[in-house]
Order: C-alpha cells, then structure tokens, then sequence
C-alpha cells in the first residue's frame, strides 16, 4: 500500500467505503499502487493497467486501455464519443462491488495480459477528425495560422478540432476559433498554460488566475 494513496482517501468525502473496496480488490491483482494524476493508479511494469476515480454521481474504476477489453459482461463505460482508449466500470454503492468481485478481478487481469501482449490503440489521425468549415476557411486565408496549426502535435490539433467542432452554431464555433487563435500562433494546445505560472506544464493548472488578482 502507498502511504500517498492512504492520504488520498483520508481526504475523500464521498464514496470512501466504495473506494476502499475498490482499492482492496485492485491490490489483490498484484499491481503496483501508486497515485498519479491525483487519483490511485496501478501498474504493471511500469505501465499504467486502471485508476481509481470519485466523482459526484458514481464511482469508478478507469482501465487505461479499456477499448481493448472484451467486455464479456458488457459493464464498461465510453465516458463520451472522443473517448478512444479509456474505459470505465461505474458504481454507485458497495454492494455492487461486492457482488461485482470476481469480474472485475477478471477484468483487471485480462487488462495486464493487453499489456503484456503489448497491445496498442489504433487512435484516430488528425484527418479523421471533422474540420469545421470555419476554420478550414481560416486555414485558407491566414499563412501563418496554417502553418502554426500544422505545426502542432496531432494531440493538440485534435483538441482544437474537437474544441471547434463542438459548437452546434456558427456563430460559436467562429467565437471559438477567434478565441483560439493567439494560443495556436504560440504553438500552444487548447489546455496548454500560457502564463508560465503552472506547476503541471505544459498543461495550466489555473495559476493564471493570480495575475488577475493584482
């Protein structure tokens, strides 16, 4: 048991007993416990196998390569439609864990033979996703946006895309996309900190908000 994960779910307020019995079955599967992305995560050979998570309405476990799981009790979760790799399996009480055991120890344990097979997800290609039409015409018209764009990694210019794209009116995805301009000439991700203030870069962790304190 990692003492960091101990700390961790002495501070959880909801679904404390739920994720004590999580944690409890995910331990007896062998994996390394350790807490990254402020959440219990369990590896195997130094790779990441599932999470636990809390959130307001349920509890979870997030298998890292889900998609590849063959679900044989048809109990995983896409979180939503963009989702391509991660997979959750939801509860809402103890009993159901309880009751769950032995499949979701089964679970765990097809999930480190994915990863000791070396399975990978086929994630999809930039030019998998929709371009709106409003930023192809931006692509079009403007050289250098263009070119910072395609400069991008493919992860960030899928954020963008997803970001644009997202918007059911025109209107909003035109105001998305102005909005995102500055950010894609500075070679910047949709969640990248631009303040320099972040304590996880690239990504902001809200640090920017000090600046406009003063």
């Amino acid at each position: 048991m990692n003492p960091k994960v101990d700390e961790y779910l002495g501070k959880v307020k909801k679904w404390q007993d739920e994720l004590v019995r999580l944690r409890e079955i995910v331990l007896d599967c062998q994996l390394v416990e350790e807490l990254k992305w402020k959440v219990p995560c369990y590896t195997f050979n130094g790779k990441n196998i599932v999470l636990i998570h809390a959130f307001k309405e349920y509890c979870a476990l997030l298998f890292m390569k889900g998609s590849l799981l063959n679900d044989s009790k048809n109990i995983l979760f896409q979180q939503t439609d963009n989702v391509q790799s991660g997979r959750q399996i939801r509860f809402t009480n103890i009993q159901d864990i309880i009751d769950l055991e032995a499949d979701l120890k089964a679970y765990i344990f097809e999930a480190i033979e994915v990863e000791k097979a070396g399975l990978k997800i086929e994630y999809k290609k930039t030019e998998d996703f929709e371009m709106p039409e409003e930023f192809q015409i931006v692509l079009n018209e403007n050289q250098a946006v263009k070119s910072a764009f395609e400069a991008l990694t493919p992860g960030r210019q899928k954020g963008y895309l997803l970001h644009f794209s997202g918007a059911k009116q025109s209107a909003t995805r035109c105001s998305r996309i102005e909005n995102s301009i500055d950010r894609i000439l500075k070679g910047k991700g949709l969640n990248d900190c631009t303040c320099g203030l972040s304590r996880r870069m690239p990504n902001c962790d809200g640090s920017h908000k000090q600046l406009n304190n003063h």
